[in-house]
């Protein structure tokens, strides 16, 4: 078992079960270790900390989205892994670049993804309501349908530069919204 299994694992499993002090730790630990991971995977790209950020915050909204389904008797890392190597492969997709992105460390073993998500769709969509109209039309936009930041510019009605902003600080917000929330939640 690595390092990172034997401390995240436990932080995983307490906050589960309502611990919102080991919830933070756990976001605080992944975020460091998530930017890392990133800024290496990014910089083959020529792409940056900003790209990276938004990343790390779109992993941090998907394990919160998705945290229900964990299997706490299977490693954590793998399913951690997984999350944030789908979340890079989407981003790459996105801004079009034709670039294969290796199976490596966790990859032996993979986390099954729960599609069905009703509560996750409805848990992002109150989440998204709280945020401004321009800014949760940049989010729906590039992170949930897909589209170029080009075509999120033109249908939001504002520039291109304009969308990268509101994405990056709409990410920033849902994560805090999501840290208050669970803390309310647990106490």
């Amino acid at each position: 078992m690595t390092t990172s299994e034997m401390e995240l694992k436990p932080l995983m499993v307490a906050s589960l079960g309502g611990d919102a002090a080991s919830y933070r730790l756990l976001l605080d630990r992944l975020s460091s270790r998530l930017r890392a991971y990133y800024k290496g995977k990014l910089a083959r790209f020529g792409r940056g900390a900003t790209e990276a950020e938004d990343l790390v915050q779109e992993v941090l909204l998907a394990i919160h989205l998705k945290r229900h389904t964990y299997d706490t008797g299977e490693p954590f890392t793998p399913w951690l892994h997984t999350i944030a190597r789908y979340k890079l492969i989407d981003y790459l997709r996105r801004i079009r670049t034709a670039a294969s992105v290796p199976l490596d460390e966790e990859s032996e073993v993979l986390a099954q993804d729960d599609n069905a998500g009703a509560e996750s769709s409805h848990d992002i969509r109150k989440l998204l309501g709280r945020l401004p109209e321009k800014v949760r039309c940049s989010i729906e936009c590039v992170k949930l349908e897909g589209r170029s930041v080009a075509e999120a510019a033109e249908r939001c009605g504002i520039s291109e530069s304009g969308v990268k902003i509101n994405i990056h600080r709409g990410l920033r917000s849902l994560a805090a919204f999501i840290a208050r929330e669970t803390k309310n939640e647990n106490g």
